[in-house]
């Protein structure tokens, strides 16, 4: 589990690492790129909305690739519905009548070969999007389970989760460029000795600030991603409740008590998609993905 979890930090911070790379090879040959300070006084409004550009491109830029992605990670094979394996040409037809009502797109349909009861929801847009199951949830839940399971994955999409994490991402990935740079910036000072523009300074100096900056991103990048994984704890609330409209309640209810028994078959590979997949589990509650199976069943039953 501990590896599950450092992989999904690492593919949050990753793209953000590469742009601060890019953004200090840039403004190695280039000073005036990305000035954060003029005279020894931080620009604080021009790194702001720098950082803040950057940030949502590195955010854009991995929902964009997000659906080849899971392809690619998790192995996932695509159906059509005339497959003549009945339970995936089912899971097709099943999602096919689940996002009529709903008044959705028809997403791709695929199935990935994985112990894991689980399934997720990705892709760039509402009509763009990919639903995939895992051939342990095939193998471990009745079909009216697996129909909850579905109609919970094809709520995230309803729901716009996957633009709307988007966006949250992007904007902490802003903040953390912006601290990070700051971060960075002041090491640049403190090496110096001397009140000026080390955006400006010799290569020696700009490298050690390029490589505190990197360092102090990856640590405000793990720090922030509380912030995205409490909002990925509360769509899916959100999720369940769609699912329990699309599919019945019941179903849904039934489908995470089937989860309770399985929750710890987890696949590591394409950890990036923990906030997109029906079940999750982390050590520490805070970088959790997924609220607790019991608070969820709890909210169904109440209606909520």
């Amino acid at each position: 589990m501990a590896k599950r979890i450092f992989l999904f930090l690492a593919t949050n911070i990753l793209i953000m690492v590469a742009i601060t790379l890019v953004m200090g090879v840039i403004g190695f040959f280039f000073p005036g790129f990305g000035r954060i300070s003029h005279g020894g006084q931080l620009q604080l409004g021009g790194l702001f909305v720098m950082c803040l550009v950057w940030g949502m491109v590195g955010s854009f830029i991995s929902l964009q690739i997000s659906r080849w992605m899971a392809k690619r990670s998790m192995g996932v094979e695509l159906v059509n519905g005339n497959s003549g394996n009945s339970d995936l040409d089912w899971v097709y037809t099943t999602i096919n009548r689940l996002t009529r009502e709903a008044g959705l797109p028809m997403p791709e349909v695929g199935y990935y070969e994985s112990p894991e009861v689980n399934a997720f929801a990705t892709g760039p847009s509402k009509s763009r999007s990919l639903v995939a199951v895992s051939t342990g949830l095939l193998r471990t839940m009745n079909r009216a389970e697996v129909e909850g399971v579905l109609a919970h994955e094809v709520s995230h999409i309803g729901n716009g989760d996957m633009v709307t994490m988007t966006l949250i991402q992007g904007v902490v990935n802003a903040f953390v460029m912006f601290f990070a740079r700051i971060v960075g910036w002041a090491a640049g000072q403190a090496l110096s000795g001397r009140d000026r523009d080390e955006e400006g300074s010799g290569g020696s100096n700009y490298l050690v600030q390029m490589v505190v900056t990197m360092v102090a991103q990856v640590v405000f990048g793990i720090l922030a991603s509380t912030v995205t994984a409490w909002f990925s704890r509360h769509r899916e609330f959100k999720a369940d409740a769609g699912s329990a409209r699309l599919a019945g309640r019941e179903k849904m209810i039934a489908a995470l008590r089937k989860l309770q028994s399985y929750q710890e078959t987890i696949d590591p590979r394409g950890a990036d998609l923990a906030t997109m997949k029906i079940s999750g589990k982390s050590w520490l509650a805070m970088f959790s993905t997924h609220p607790p199976l019991e608070a969820r069943i709890a909210a169904l039953e109440a209606g909520r």
